[in-house]
């Protein structure tokens, strides 16, 4: 697929198939993408947990607060992306120039997972909602949890749907 073919076909998976595992080798395709991300100052300032089996269910517990999220109770696997260290430049960049690069790189670390898993034939969907204590006490983690993403193969319910955007006039200016 190219990268327009990426973007038509990679939607938020809503129904995942609970008894199609995913092979390691297309995790692995997955993870060895998330690793080329670009991110500020190269500082990869995050920190991937995969989460299988058990701790996959006790995640995907944790996004369903308040009635939201039910369909990841059947993905197979969960990526947790919580914050790490920026590099020394990076956290003087972010100083000087009061942004917040970390959260733009976890942005752009998701689309490559997400993009990646579409080119393998896998779902995902990226969840804001979710218990943060929870996920950090189920993983062993000492920093914040900034997103979890499950991932796994579609259920045949879960058709492709047609994209609804904004048009590019509603959003793009041209300057000069």
């Amino acid at each position: 697929m190219n990268f327009s073919e990426l973007a038509l076909t990679r939607q938020s998976c809503r129904s995942y198939d609970k008894n199609k595992e995913v092979e390691q080798e297309k995790l692995d395709a997955v993870l060895s993408s998330a690793r080329l991300a670009p991110s500020a100052c190269n500082s990869q300032p995050y920190k991937i947990t995969v989460c299988k089996n058990d701790c996959a269910s006790k995640v995907a517990e944790a996004t369903m607060g308040m009635g939201m999220n039910k369909f990841t109770a059947d993905a197979p696997i969960m990526i947790v992306i919580s914050e790490g260290e920026y590099s020394a430049s990076a956290a003087l960049g972010a100083k000087l120039k009061a942004n917040d690069y970390r959260s733009i790189d976890i942005g752009i670390l998701a689309s490559y997972i997400t993009l990646e898993a579409t080119a393998q034939g896998l779902g995902t969907c990226i969840l804001g909602w979710f218990d943060d204590k929870k996920i950090r006490k189920l993983c062993s983690l000492n920093t914040a949890v900034r997103l979890v993403i499950s991932l796994g193969y579609p259920s045949e319910a879960d058709k492709l749907r047609t994209k609804k955007r904004k048009n590019t006039e509603e959003f793009i200016d041209f300057e000069g």
